[in-house]
């Protein structure tokens, strides 16, 4: 009995083995399957994170290229407007967004001398003085290629406007309207600050060249220049009926170092009825109220003018001259005169480098090569001159002037100006006889300038 029962136990054991090693397996597989679980649990998870961080990126990176596009954006701006800027030329320039800017601008000119004249003319004459010019305004441009300039002269009385015009540029053309200079010819277009002698050429002044309201077009490219305008009165003279055409064509090629200008103009000014003319000038000073050529009074219904004029700056050395002549169409039967004006120039700078400025058509400020304040003397310039003026035709005997001037001009800077001129006169025909019934005889007059300009 006893070996059965061993036999027994050692027969089912195997079976008991069997069994241990099935319950580890299912146990093993168990907590397999649990990880399982666990890991698809987690990856659910992972892969909503991810979800969502992908989301996330994608609104950053949305975000972050709109930002990108508004920085470029603003850059762009920023480059096309650039921050205000202050430049100084003479005066304080500012230059703002979309193409505004904005300047002021100013001369004053002071005058002295002497006119010595027969005594037995009856003409005062001696020492004399004036403010010759004192003017304010402001220039600068606009969006859209627009320009604006305003000034007014104060003479010490009175206060009138000088420049005050609106222009449009666009390539190589520009259109002006308002209160501006027609285009009567090289010295009158020479600005004041820039001329040679103490006035500009006697026929300027004479046949009555003056900034008129009107509107004008001017064609420019590098040696080319073709303007014309159509014009009323000058502001203080309106409202009436005068309008006139003016009309220049400059050709200014620049050979090596040498600068050519050559051009001619025409004018037409069609009078109201019942006007009159009168041509006249000072002995080449504007501080004497003396003329001693004038033809008076001439009833008139038009004027017709011409001209012509040349140039050359090579170096310290320049010459220029001008021919004009005006026609005046009389009512009636009365004879048509035509008068004449005209001058031959030669300068010459004593200062080494320098020479006299010239830009688009005309003469333009001296620049020195030396300033005072730089360690150098300025520029330093002399000039001579013929000048006559012819007012005897047609019956009408205003006179003849012929005048010889010299000038020695000082520019210590850009801006800054100083000038002696001396002009020897001789008469023909002269308005004011002496005592003995003689008008033919000479009159002298010295003048000096101090001037400023920003």
């Amino acid at each position: 009995m006893c070996g059965a029962s061993i036999a027994a136990i050692c027969t089912s054991t195997p079976a008991l083995a069997q069994d241990v090693d099935a319950a580890a397996v299912l146990e093993e597989l168990a907590a397999m399957r649990a990880e399982m679980a666990a890991m698809a649990n987690r990856i659910e998870s992972l892969e909503s994170e991810l979800e969502t961080a992908q989301q996330v990126a994608a609104q950053a990176n949305a975000a972050a290229a709109a930002a990108s596009e508004s920085a470029a954006a603003a850059s762009e701006s920023a480059a096309a407007a650039g921050d205000t800027q202050i430049a100084f030329k003479g005066a304080p320039e500012i230059k703002g967004e979309s193409g505004w800017s904005f300047k002021p601008r100013g001369r004053l000119q002071y005058d002295a001398g002497f006119v010595s004249s027969p005594d037995s003319t009856g003409r005062p004459d001696g020492f004399g003085n004036e403010v010759r010019r004192a003017r304010l305004g402001v220039q600068g441009d606009m969006p859209g290629g627009f320009g604006y300039k305003f000034e007014l002269d104060f003479d010490g009385t009175d206060v009138a406007i000088t420049d005050g015009f609106l222009s449009y540029a666009t390539g190589d053309v520009e259109f002006v309207i308002g209160q501006h200079n027609n285009f009567q010819g090289l010295e009158e277009l020479t600005s004041s600050l820039s001329i040679s002698h103490m006035e500009r050429a006697a026929f300027t002044d004479a046949f009555g060249f003056e900034r008129r309201v009107g509107a004008s077009a001017t064609y420019a490219n590098d040696a080319v220049l073709v303007q014309g305008g159509l014009f009323t009165d000058a502001v203080d003279d309106l409202s009436n009926k005068n309008w006139g055409v003016d009309g220049r064509v400059v050709y200014f090629p620049k050979l090596g170092e040498t600068q050519l200008h050559f051009g001619g103009s025409v004018h037409y000014t069609d009078l109201e009825s019942g006007m009159t003319v009168r041509y006249r000038q000072r002995p080449a000073v504007h501080f004497t109220s003396e003329r001693f050529i004038n033809t008076g009074n001439l009833g008139a219904s038009s004027e017709f003018g011409f001209g012509g004029e040349v140039a050359i700056v090579h170096g310290p050395f320049h010459a220029t001259g001008e021919a004009f002549w005006q026609n005046v169409d009389r009512p009636g039967a009365l004879t048509d005169p035509t008068f004449f004006g005209g001058y031959v120039e030669v300068g010459l700078f004593l200062t080494e480098g320098d020479s006299r400025g010239y830009k688009g058509g005309k003469f333009d400020r001296i620049k020195p090569g030396s300033p005072v304040g730089e360690g150098g003397a300025g520029a330093v310039q002399v000039n001579v001159r013929y000048d006559r003026l012819d007012l005897n035709d047609g019956g009408i005997i205003g006179g003849t002037q012929d005048a010889f001037l010299a000038s020695l001009i000082w520019s210590p800077t850009d801006w800054t100006r100083f000038m002696l001129g001396y002009a020897h006169l001789k008469y023909e025909d002269a308005v004011h006889p002496t005592a003995g019934g003689d008008t033919s005889y000479s009159v002298d007059s010295l003048g000096v300038r101090a001037q400023i300009d920003f």
